[in-house]
């Protein structure tokens, strides 16, 4: 009876000690994944990602690319700067996942039944040349009268007396259909304006002619060039949170369900994860949360 009872004793033990085994294997196994990769889900992504669109979200949308693609290293993620419009024909035809956009769908676009995730906020600064420096404040009205050709000279909206250079983005770009919505002139910018393709040009232009005038996201704004007040009112990105600076619009990324995999839909909750949104504001975009 007592080698019985000593035996007992020690199936019990030895049963115990496995118990806690399994416990303990369940815990480091796949279901459960506690490294940094989780940040983006219970396991790791992997696949490709592919977008398309404006280039004012570009830097975004590449910067949060890299971070996602570090903590998910079998994904492969692409973003081709191209204009909004491109975007989100891209998307609707699925030749990339997703589109972006840096203003608000059209009509006729909201009518392809897309759905729309704004991923964070932007400002349009109206600059000129860093040597001009007798315009430091412009209006809405000047401004309009400016882009649509009716203002030509510099001494007309207080400046030194000189041809104004418009420099303007190319048609379909989402920064010039929202700067021309907000300012009022849709349709009628001037025919002697420079078109310049995408937010980079139209910065470099201004900053290498002291007769221009342009507009570029806040993510183009440096020392080459100078942001002028609108309306009495700074180009920064809290005057854009308070809704006090004139001119803004929403970053947008737009998609069909049907054509985003687990991974495409993974990448866009990064982004409006805590660390996306704190690499949205690295790259000079408002965040949304």
């Amino acid at each position: 009876m007592k080698n019985f009872k000593i035996l007992l004793a020690l199936v019990i033990v030895l049963s115990l000690v496995g118990i806690t085994g399994c416990s303990t294997d369940d815990t480091t196994g796949d279901t459960l994944n506690t490294t940094p990769e989780a940040a983006t889900g219970d396991t790791m992504s992997s696949g490709v990602v592919t977008g398309s669109g404006s280039t004012s979200v570009e830097k975004i949308a590449l910067a949060t690319m890299d971070e996602f693609m570090a903590l998910n290293p079998n994904v492969d993620a692409t973003y081709e700067g191209i204009g909004s419009s491109g975007g989100v024909k891209n998307a609707d035809e699925g030749t990339t996942e997703f589109g972006a956009a840096s203003r608000k769908l059209k009509d006729e676009e909201k009518s392809w039944g897309m759905t729309e995730v704004v991923i964070a906020y932007d400002g349009i600064a109206v600059i000129v040349h860093p040597s001009n420096t007798a315009m430091n404040d412009i209006t809405m009205d000047q401004i309009l009268g400016i882009f649509k050709g009716e203002i030509t000279d510099w001494s007309e909206v207080g400046g030194t007396a000189g041809p104004i250079v418009v420099v303007s983005r190319e048609d379909g770009s989402g920064t010039r259909g929202a700067f021309e919505e907000i300012v009022g002139f849709e349709d009628e910018l001037s025919s002697d304006a420079i078109n310049a393709e995408g937010n980079g040009n139209v910065q470099v232009t201004v900053a290498t002619n002291e007769s221009a005038i342009g507009y570029v996201s806040f993510t183009y704004i440096d020392d080459t060039v100078k942001p002028l007040l609108v309306e009495g009112v700074e180009a920064t990105v809290g005057n854009v949170l308070n809704d006090t600076f004139p001119i803004s619009r929403p970053f947008i990324m737009m998609y069909h369900e049907e054509n985003m995999s687990d991974t495409a839909l993974a990448y866009i909750d990064f982004i409006l994860s805590p660390e996306g949104q704190e690499i949205v504001e690295e790259e000079g975009g408002i965040p949304v949360n």
